[in-house]
Formats: structure tokens, sequence, C-alpha cells
């Protein structure tokens, strides 16, 4: 899918429910599934951790090559413009954030990056999505969601990338930054936040509004968990837009059966649906739509003429990573 693979040099640290690797360089990113135990690359030289009965890390007692395995208060990597990355709810998504620094880096801008990914988050991630999507449709009201373990998970990834020595980390996934507040909270380094990378891209654009003597209007698009939480709402209100947001209509008569025409994978359906709940935002005046969902971003083809009027989030975020790894660079 990406113009340039990938060459790494690589080490990996291995937990229960966690894989993490670190690259040094790279040139080029194929994008290929991983597997379950998703690592980038196992080169002749690797680092292993693993935890303990309490999930407490330990240093592993084999290690291979002649680098020796760092203690767990050392940092693995100590470049100032290094990025620690806490993968998405899928496989996926984690990859389609790297895809995008690859390309946005360039061919002589290589930087570090620690990348943690983890099944067990991953499917507590999944699991609290299906459960808001159910609860929306349930017409006894809504059931309260019990997030503290997605939120106590996030924070032991977000302060393991910490002690190992990411000086700003990113999260590629719309559902993780509901809970960015919590999870950010003693962060010793910048913690991005996707909205406000967004909110920041669209005030430079100096847009004008589409109606004269109008405020200038942005849309969100996203499934009901992301604009319950109202971090877009929030960020885009703070740069001056007025937001527009689906009204239970097209919610309940076009977002939602798209959704179901996704799962049952019905993809013409779901698009054709997709499509009129785009529609709907445009003819209310909206300058662009935030499709703040990876699965409403591929349901559209790349040509498609409605895809032109929407911004994916995680391009915004992808650019806000690269300023930094720069700045960082420069020592700015």
């Amino acid at each position: 899918m990406f113009d340039r693979s990938l060459t790494v040099s690589v080490n990996t640290l291995n937990y229960p429910s966690c894989t993490l690797g670190f690259v040094n360089s790279y040139r080029t990113l194929s994008r290929t599934r991983l597997n379950s135990n998703p690592l980038l690359a196992m080169p002749p030289s690797s680092v292993l951790l693993q935890t303990d009965e309490s999930r407490k890390f330990q240093e592993s007692k084999k290690s291979f090559g002649s680098k020796a395995a760092p203690s767990c208060s050392d940092s693995l990597l100590n470049q100032e413009n290094t990025v620690g990355i806490v993968g998405g709810a899928s496989v996926d998504s984690t990859l389609n954030l790297l895809g995008k620094l690859v390309q946005l880096s360039g061919e002589e801008n290589d930087f570090p990056f620690l990348l943690c990914s983890d099944p067990l988050l991953n499917k507590e991630l999944l699991s609290h999505d299906r459960s808001s999507f159910s609860s929306l449709n349930c017409k006894g009201g809504g059931v309260q969601l019990d997030d503290s373990l997605i939120v106590e998970n996030l924070r032991r990834k977000r302060v393991f990338l910490e002690k190992a020595g990411a000086r700003c980390i990113v999260m590629p996934c719309h559902l993780s930054h509901i809970w960015h507040d919590e999870v950010c909270k003693g962060c010793s380094v910048p913690f991005l936040h996707v909205s406000e990378c967004v909110a920041k891209e669209l005030k430079e654009a100096n847009m004008k509004p589409l109606e004269a003597g109008s405020p200038l209007r942005i849309g969100v698009l996203a499934k009901n968990a992301i604009l319950t939480a109202g971090f877009y709402q929030e960020k885009l209100q703070h740069e001056g837009f007025e937001v527009v947001l689906p009204d239970k209509a097209t919610m309940e008569h076009t977002l939602i059966p798209a959704l179901d025409a996704l799962n049952r994978k019905d993809v013409e359906g779901a698009r054709n649906l997709l499509r009129i709940a785009l529609q709907v935002l445009l003819v209310r005046a909206v300058n662009t739509v935030i499709l703040a969902s990876d699965d409403m971003q591929d349901l559209l083809p790349p040509d498609d003429p409605l895809l032109k009027k929407c911004i994916d989030p995680m391009d915004a975020l992808a650019r806000s990573t690269i300023k930094w790894v720069k700045s960082a660079e420069k020592g700015t």
C-alpha cells in the first residue's frame, strides 16, 4: 500500500500481553498484516523483557547477540527525537499511522520510534466500541460502561514508553483519545491529542465561511462513543469554529445502519449510507467534515468526490508528530 518499504534496525521487548519494537532508522514501509504477536522484525541482536505475576517488567535472563539487555530503569533509546506509539484498537490503525509517518518523514529524515502493541488492549477497546454501539441501539437507554481497565492499560503503556526513552507519545486510535486526559496525567513528555492537531491545522488554514456573515462551520462524523466524548467539539470550539454534528435522524437512519451493513460485510450498502450522512452535513454549509473513523475512511474509494470534502484526523496527527520530530532534532 505504501510506496516505500521498511528497512529497520529493531529491538523487541516481549511480555505476556504486549510486544514493543523500536526502530532506529527506516526508508520504506510495506504494509503487511502482522501476526498475533506483531513484531516488525527480529534482528540478530534483541532485547527481551518479560513480566512477573504482578505484571512488572523484568529483564529476561536470555539475550541474543553481543548487546546486553538494559535494566528496566534505563532508557532503551536516548535520542531526543524518539516517538512513542501506543497501538490502536487494530493493527491496521497502527500501521496506518506508521505509513503516514514514513511518507512524511522523507528519505533523509529518519527518526527512532517505540511501538507498544497489546492484543489484550485491542480486545478491550473493540469490546468497548461494540458495547457503546449496542447501547446506542438500546431503546431502554444507554448502559454505563466500565472503562477503568482500559484507562489503566493505556496508562501502563504510556509509562512504559516514557521509561523506555520516548520523548513524545501518540495514539493512532480514535477511541483511545476518549481517555487521553486521564492517561496523560503525570506524563513528563508531550502527549499529542488528535483533535487538537486537527483544530490547529484548520485554524492555520485561514478558511472562509461558505455563507457570508455565517461562522466557519466544521462537521464531525464519527461513531457515537467519539461524538459523546466531545473532544472534537471542545478543541474546535476553542479555535473559534462552529461544530456541526449529525442529528438524531441522521444517526438512526444512515450512520448506524451504515455500520450495521459494514458488520454484515455489505460494503456497497454501507458506502451508500455513508455518502448520505456526509451529504446531510455538507448541505448545512460546513467547510469540511472530520471523518473520525477508520472504518468510514476505508469505505469510500480514493477518487470519491465526497472524500475530498473530508479530513482524516490521523493525517493531522502524523504531520504534528513530524513537526515535533524536526523541532526536537534542532533542539527547539
